[in-house]
């Protein structure tokens, strides 16, 4: 496998899954693109009754059963009231950092199927007639939507078939530098996303396939809390792929490939962690280890949920995670090296 050389494919992969909206419980269309990718390169899949996606990569050897997990479901926000001059009061999915949406643009989708545009601002949006414009908290309960519509009441906005319960989906703003930087909002996780499908682009373009039998798991509800609750729970072992903490204490660079010894949920499997660490240092993988401080991932809601699996987390360093991210594809391609080497396969 040229991992060396897959940059372009990487970096067209991510795009892909970014330019898609995805805020968990609104992730169809992600996991119809993801499968039909998936598809396309000969593996078969299956959508579970959750919506998340299962692809099936069949290994040299059968007695054991390996689990790769990622989440495509993004952070969002969700319309929660419509006030009498038709602004769209708005409520939080997962935990996005308010303050980083004030002037964003993003796209109302209605549950009949029409989509509109607007704009994310503060209640006190203007300098020129708000004393608090300035200071006033970025928040919930201080925060609308302006629709791109002419509806200056609850019931015109109604009118247009927006209702309490609607999506509101923010622009990812994604844009790959010169330098190899990837910056986007949602690289938590389509970025770790990206390196499994090329990953598997990879395996099929060499004709290669990973020492274990291996399924790969893209999950939709992770940042609401709950993704990884359906995982199977006989995986003999389970990867997490999932965005590398950077910052503070930490020592992860969004250049390296970041594998977690510990966070909020407890400690990673210890002996799958040091298997990992021995991987990419004895085959020149950069990487680093941390405890990651504010942080649970598919694979400890898996074990909550009864699964009798190792478990370990890595992926790409990311910078400003739930605002406005950062990696870089030699941290995406470390991580893509890592994968390869785990399973056996590179």
């Amino acid at each position: 496998m040229d991992i060396n050389g897959c940059k372009d494919l990487l970096m067209d992969t991510a795009r892909g899954l970014l330019a898609i909206d995805s805020p968990s419980g609104f992730t169809r269309r992600v996991v119809e693109a993801a499968a039909e990718t998936a598809r396309s390169l000969g593996y078969e899949t299956q959508v579970t009754n959750k919506g998340g996606l299962t692809i099936a990569v069949p290994g040299r050897e059968h007695t054991k059963k390996i689990g790769l997990c990622a989440h495509i479901d993004t952070l969002g926000l969700m319309c929660r009231a419509i006030t009498e001059k038709g602004e769209l009061l708005v409520t939080k999915i997962g935990g996005p950092l308010m303050p980083t949406l004030d002037g964003e643009y993003c796209r109302i989708y209605t549950r009949d199927g029409r989509t509109y545009t607007g704009t994310i601002l503060s209640l006190s949006p203007a300098a020129h007639v708000f004393d608090d414009a300035a200071t006033r908290p970025r928040d919930e309960q201080d925060m609308y939507v302006r629709l791109d519509e002419t509806a200056s009441t609850a019931q015109e906005v109604r009118d247009l078939g927006i209702e309490v319960g609607d999506y509101v989906c923010y622009d990812p703003k994604t844009v790959v530098t010169e330098s190899g930087y990837l910056k986007s909002r949602f690289i938590d996780d389509k970025g770790s996303a990206a390196c499994l499908l090329t990953l598997l682009k990879l395996l099929s373009a060499a004709g290669e396939k990973p020492r274990w039998d291996t399924e790969i798991h893209l999950t939709v509800y992770e940042e609401v809390g709950h993704g990884g609750a359906t995982i199977p729970w006989d995986l003999d072992e389970l990867l997490a792929v999932d965005m590398g903490c950077v910052g503070a204490d930490l020592t992860c660079t969004e250049r390296q490939v970041s594998i977690c010894a510990k966070d909020s949920s407890g400690p990673y499997d210890y002996e799958m962690v040091g298997r990992l660490i021995a991987l990419a240092r004895e085959n020149g993988v950069d990487y680093a280890v941390d405890v990651y401080p504010h942080y649970s991932s598919d694979a400890s809601v898996s074990w909550r949920a009864g699964s009798r699996a190792r478990a370990a987390l890595i992926g790409p360093g990311v910078q400003a995670s739930h605002g406005m991210e950062r990696t870089h594809w030699e941290g995406m391609r470390g991580t893509i090296r890592l994968l390869a080497l785990y399973l056996e396969c590179a």
